[in-house]
C-alpha cells in the first residue's frame, strides 16, 4: 500500500491516528487533520481554482506591466522596435497556450464526464439483469400453480 493511500481524506486508521496524535501533541495539528479529512476531498478543485485565479491575475499584471514599459526603452529604435515585435509575439504565442490548456480541460472533463456515464450505465445494467434473475427464478419450496 502506497503513502497516498494512507492519507486520503477519509475515516481510515492512519488519519484517525494521525487526528489523535495531533490533538495530543498539539490541537492545531489534530483540527487540521480533522478538516482534511471531511473536507480534503475537495481540496484538488479549490486548488485548481486558486491556480486559475492566480494565473489569470497575474497574466494581468503582465499585461499592465507590458503597458508600461515605454521608460525602459534603450535608446535604440530598431532594438526596442524588434523587442516589442518579440514580446506581442510571446504574448500571443501564451495566449494561444493558454487557449488550448482550456481545451484540454474541457476535453478531459468530458472524457471524465463519458467514462462515469459509461460506469454507471454498467452498473444500472449490471443491476437489472442482476433483478430479473432473482425475480425469473423459481423459489425452492414453492411451486407455481
Amino acid at each position: 500500500m502506497n503513502q497516498s493511500a494512507l492519507l486520503r481524506p477519509d475515516w481510515t486508521p492512519a488519519t484517525i491516528a494521525l487526528m489523535v496524535l495531533g490533538f495530543v501533541v498539539f490541537w492545531p495539528l489534530g483540527l487540521a487533520m480533522l478538516a482534511y479529512i471531511i473536507f480534503g476531498d475537495r481540496l484538488r478543485g479549490f486548488k485548481r481554482d486558486v491556480n486559475e485565479a492566480t494565473d489569470g491575475f497575474f497574466a494581468g499584471c503582465r499585461k499592465n506591466m507590458h503597458r508600461h514599459r515605454s521608460h525602459f526603452d534603450t535608446g535604440n529604435v530598431a532594438f526596442d522596435d524588434w523587442r516589442k515585435a518579440e514580446l506581442d509575439r510571446l504574448e500571443e504565442e501564451r495566449r494561444k497556450l493558454d487557449e488550448m490548456r482550456a481545451e484540454f480541460d474541457s476535453y478531459v472533463r468530458e472524457l471524465r464526464r463519458a467514462k462515469d456515464q459509461e460506469e454507471f450505465d454498467r452498473f444500472m445494467r449490471e443491476r437489472n439483469n442482476a433483478r430479473r434473475d432473482d425475480s425469473s427464478g423459481s423459489v425452492p419450496g414453492f411451486s407455481t400453480p
